[in-house]
């Protein structure tokens, strides 16, 4: 059994959904405890089937049965413990998927879950379907929903130009790419993701550089080099940056420790 697995949605799909993962303890006998999970950007809906999962983020502990569960955007890691037969089915949304429905004010929402009513989801779904059914069930609503809405709305173009730009470019540069006053995008993305747009290019930059470090030879590479291929100042800044999230030094990261995103 691999406790950690990948699936992916069609290219179709892949506007909104990145992935989904399972974490699968459902024929394990025992407590798998103080595995981590990094911020990458997106929103989780998690499915809980079997008995629990416990999850810590930065405010408070989650006791998380069988159910369905909302959970925000990710500042710091979190700490995620899971009960013996159970299964965690996660389905990861972009930054801007959650900004197609505008009745969503997430301004306040972060680093939290919350648990819903199937009935809330766009989508239907069952505790128990499996990954294939799953997986063609995603794809039908996403591909429907992108040939309904074939323009970029404002938040999936921050996204856009921020990634084109490799997160290199500041909110006064967005908005003159967009014609858009900056405030004006403060808020709006502020409201759709939880995020400022300092916040989320911060994450993405992490990310790229916790995953460099995890894919390349670190023997050979220095963290100075991760530090300035990756665009922070010079290593002290990085070093900083990555403890406010991770709580440990570069050097001391242990990426075993981790459900660490897998290369295609």
């Amino acid at each position: 059994m691999n406790l950690y697995s990948e699936h992916y949605v069609s290219k179709t799909s892949e506007r909104f959904v990145n992935k989904i993962w399972c974490l699968d303890n459902s024929i394990g006998e025992s407590l798998i405890e103080n595995k981590l999970v990094l911020p990458n950007g997106c929103f989780n809906v998690a499915i809980v089937s079997g008995n629990e999962i416990e999850v810590h983020t930065s405010k408070k502990k989650y006791q998380m049965n069988k159910g369905f569960y909302f959970c925000s955007q990710m500042t710091n890691k979190v700490l995620v413990n899971i009960q013996p037969k159970t299964k965690v089915t996660i389905i990861q949304l972009h930054a801007w998927t959650l900004s197609m429905f505008p009745e969503y004010d997430l301004s306040n929402f972060l680093d939290s879950i919350i648990k819903i009513d199937s009935a809330e989801l766009p989508f239907e779904v069952q505790i128990e379907t499996d990954i294939s059914t799953l997986t063609n069930i995603i794809n039908t609503y996403f591909e429907e929903l992108n040939t309904s809405n074939p323009t970029k709305n404002t938040i999936e173009k921050i996204c856009e130009i921020v990634k084109l730009h490799n997160e290199e470019i500041n909110v006064s540069e967005i908005s003159k790419s967009l014609n858009t006053s900056q405030r004006m995008l403060q808020i709006k993305f502020k409201i759709a993701t939880g995020l400022t747009i300092k916040k989320y290019i911060q994450i993405l930059k992490f990310r790229k550089s916790v995953d460099q470090m995890v894919n390349s030879n670190v023997e050979k590479m220095s963290l100075t080099d991760v530090a300035l291929y990756n665009q922070y100042f010079d290593q002290s800044h990085f070093i900083k940056k990555f403890k406010d999230v991770t709580k440990t030094t570069p050097k001391m990261f242990n990426s075993d420790l981790y459900f660490l995103s897998k290369k295609r």
